[in-house]
């Protein structure tokens, strides 16, 4: 069987659907390869590349529509091209069904199977054919790239002998894949990045990744977003109310402002208002993702980029991933080679549509005459909720110095009792028959190091303990004196084992006291 990839009709999309590189994976399968002339030019790929990888190409869409048995391409048809489906048929593309269902009718009429890229269960086994994901990391990161190229200065503080510059103020609303790539190409272009997002849980990814994450003083129950797939749920009034006004509060500060914020089948919810367009300072930036569902932005026009009076850009654009082709072409037609891979199992190049399947099951839209969509819930729960952690019942300073105090105790008890037993023990020694006084001297000084040098390591750092050990290393090191006395003998073996004994005895001391001190700089802020 043959699979096409026909040249996308819609002005500005860049983007193909097959690459060299993976349709030599896909003739892996089994399958022969068809691209319509110039499909990947925009994207870096030519016709010449394809031909090398063993692809035929075609001069028409219509004579590819013709010869190839499964047609994968980015966007969804346009009319002209459902007209060309034929019955059995597959095609594999975003698709929006929810939007869409007068295309899903179309398609469904002339007989074609559809398969949409855009309706991949988000489960740990479809991690690799989730386009969504894929696209939107690339959109995240080319957000920062398109604010840092309207934005007047630095992202990183700089001082200089012609002035000091203050690091760029950057704010990512939602931490989802989009967001948290907005955040790591920010923090590593040096701004001071926040992010806020209304699923508490994704606080510790946010801080990881070296930002700081915004909360909210508002007492409500959110829902864990381990249980809707990853998505955030709906906010209540209240909370939506709390959360304006937080935002509110710091868009004087912001001079960046990354909104991610979208639920599949929704319009975007207005988070971003005129009043805080207006409290950003003059050559502020905004860059909302969510452009082509509304906006997350009041002021956001779709694929435009607009000044307020105030002197604020906005950018709607909605061709993120279409304006880094080549990168988004190799992602998309990777998760087209995984999908493929699942619908040929045996690998003989003859697609098995497997509706037992979560995943195909879930990302088929039409199949043998019927419509599919919407699909049943998965067997598997995409992520399995976070369990709920109790919060920690706070202490009054009654009840803390209570703690403390019994505590003190319960040391100073085990100290008493060791000591007690230590002296017991001692004694014991000491009172053996025809032990030389001498060796109770030594003996007695011997204990009470060994209990001093544990009372002092035991209230060390844990991870000092390492260049600790080294330092105290170097110290039992002392062990050179009796060498150095021992040097001068009239023996020849004693004054050779001295020596030895020396050289030994400095390597310890130098290298303990080295090793601590490169141990300890990396405790150390630069």
């Amino acid at each position: 069987m043959k699979i096409g990839t026909p040249k996308e009709i819609i002005a500005g999309e860049n983007r193909v659907g097959m690459t060299p590189a993976s349709a030599r994976d896909l003739q892996k399968l089994g399958y022969d390869c068809v691209i319509e002339t110039g499909a990947g030019a925009a994207a870096g790929f030519s016709d010449q590349a394809y031909q090398d990888a063993g692809v035929e190409v075609v001069k028409t869409a219509a004579a590819l529509y013709k010869a190839a048995d499964i047609i994968a391409k980015v966007r969804p048809p346009e009319d002209a091209e459902v007209k060309r489906l034929r019955d059995g048929q597959v095609l594999i593309s975003f698709f929006y069904p929810a939007q869409n269902k007068d295309l899903m009718e179309a398609a469904n009429a002339k007989g074609a199977t559809v398969i949409a890229m855009d309706m991949v269960p988000r489960i740990s086994r479809a991690q690799k054919m989730d386009a969504l994901s894929s696209m939107a990391n690339i959109a995240g990161y080319r957000a920062v790239i398109e604010a840092g190229n309207n934005f007047g200065r630095f992202f990183t503080g700089q001082v200089t002998a012609a002035g000091k510059v203050p690091p760029a103020k950057v704010l990512v609303v939602g931490a989802g894949v989009a967001g948290l790539a907005a955040i790591g190409t920010s923090t590593s272009l040096g701004a001071i990045t926040y992010a806020f997002d209304v699923r508490p849980e994704v606080a510790e990814q946010v801080e990881s990744m070296g930002a700081e994450f915004v909360f909210l003083d508002f007492e409500e129950e959110q829902q864990d977003g381990s249980a809707t797939g990853g998505y955030a749920s709906v906010s209540s009034p209240e909370f939506a109310a709390a959360q304006l006004a937080k935002f509110r509060e710091i868009a004087p500060e912001m001079d960046i402002v990354i909104t991610t914020a979208l639920i599949p089948g929704r319009d975007a919810p207005e988070l971003w208002t005129k009043d805080m367009v207006a409290a950003m300072k003059p050559g502020s930036v905004i860059v909302d993702l969510a452009a082509e569902r509304g906006g997350n932005c009041k002021l956001t026009v779709k694929d435009e980029k607009i000044v307020t009076e105030n002197g604020v850009t906005i950018i709607g654009y909605t061709d993120f991933p279409s304006r880094m082709a080549a990168q988004s072409s190799t992602l998309y037609s990777t998760n087209i080679r995984h999908m493929m891979t699942d619908l040929t199992p045996e690998k003989d190049g003859q697609p098995h549509h497997n509706m037992d399947d979560d995943v195909i099951r879930g990302a088929t839209v039409t199949h043998k005459g019927e419509v599919t969509f919407p699909p049943p819930p998965p067997k598997v729960a995409a992520i399995a909720a976070a369990p709920k952690k109790e919060k920690p019942k706070e202490l009054t300073a009654e009840e803390k110095r209570a703690q403390e105090v019994a505590a003190f105790k319960t040391q100073t008890r085990n100290q008493v009792a060791l000591l007690g037993i230590g002296a017991a023990l001692l004694l014991g020694v000491g009172l053996i028959p025809g032990m030389p006084a001498s060796f109770m001297q030594h003996f007695i000084v011997f204990v009470l190091s060994v209990f001093i040098g544990f009372q002092v390591i035991w209230n060390v750092a844990h991870s000092l303990h390492t260049p600790l050990m080294a330092v105290t290393n170097a110290i039992s090191s002392i062990i050179i004196l009796g060498a150095l006395i021992q040097i001068g003998s009239t023996s020849i073996l004693i004054t050779l084992l001295a020596a030895l004994g020396i050289f030994m005895a400095s390597v310890n001391i130098f290298g303990g006291f080295l090793v601590t001190r490169r141990m300890l700089a990396m405790f150390q802020k630069s």
